[in-house]
């Protein structure tokens, strides 16, 4: 293995913060823990983690030897991702006062229903695709990289996300009964997009200065 110390815990907190800005899997948990509590969710993750195994596996075989001979790629995708956070907050915030849980592609019982739309969140995830593609390839040296590396990649990518996920599940199928009213999540929705456009924001700067 060939990945320093350094390069791993970067990488995990780097999952860690891009969790922590919201998207479609945030969506896909929080209706089916409002609608069918923790059981709903835990099917979800485990297809959630699935999409996440893949992610970075394009990313190491794929599209980022691509990406990374190109500053002119590189520059280009940190501008569609600035565009695609403040689009998806502006869209979360015009829909705020709109139940979560009424799309009943997410809300639909069953376990493989769980697993299914969990699939579908991630696979449909532009903030997933973004990181892993256009940021990966940042964290490792690509070309240099081993089998056990790889390995340890996947794992984390699936393991961190995983965990969040659940615990986030958890948190809101507790706490179903608050958020399921029309001002809960009018509010839950109001600060998601709020912080997605932030993010967007803050890319979209950071690619100004830099210029």
């Amino acid at each position: 293995m060939t990945l320093s110390a350094e390069s791993i815990w970067l990488y995990a907190g780097a999952m860690v913060a891009i969790w922590l800005t919201p998207g479609p899997v945030w969506v896909a948990i929080m209706a089916r823990a409002l609608s069918s509590g923790f059981a709903g969710v835990w099917p979800l993750a485990i297809g959630v983690a699935i999409g996440d195994m893949i992610w970075p596996l394009v990313a190491i075989f794929g599209l980022s030897v691509i990406v990374a001979q190109s500053a002119f790629l590189l520059e280009a995708l940190r501008w569609v991702a600035a565009a695609v956070f403040i689009g998806m907050g502006i869209l979360l915030i015009r829909s705020a006062s709109q139940p979560v849980g009424s799309d009943s592609r997410l809300t639909k019982r069953g376990r493989w229903a769980g697993f299914t739309a969990g699939l579908l969140a991630i696979a449909g995830n532009p903030k997933a695709a973004l990181f892993y593609i256009g940021v990966l390839p940042g964290f490792f040296g690509l070309a240099q990289i081993t089998a056990g590396d790889v390995v340890l990649i996947v794992a984390m990518s699936a393991a961190i996300p995983f965990v969040l996920n659940m615990g986030m599940g958890a948190a809101v199928a507790a706490a179903r009964q608050r958020l399921a009213t029309p001002s809960g999540m009018r509010m839950m929705n109001m600060v998601s997009g709020g912080l997605l456009i932030a993010v967007g924001s803050v890319i979209g700067l950071s690619q100004l200065l830099a210029g």
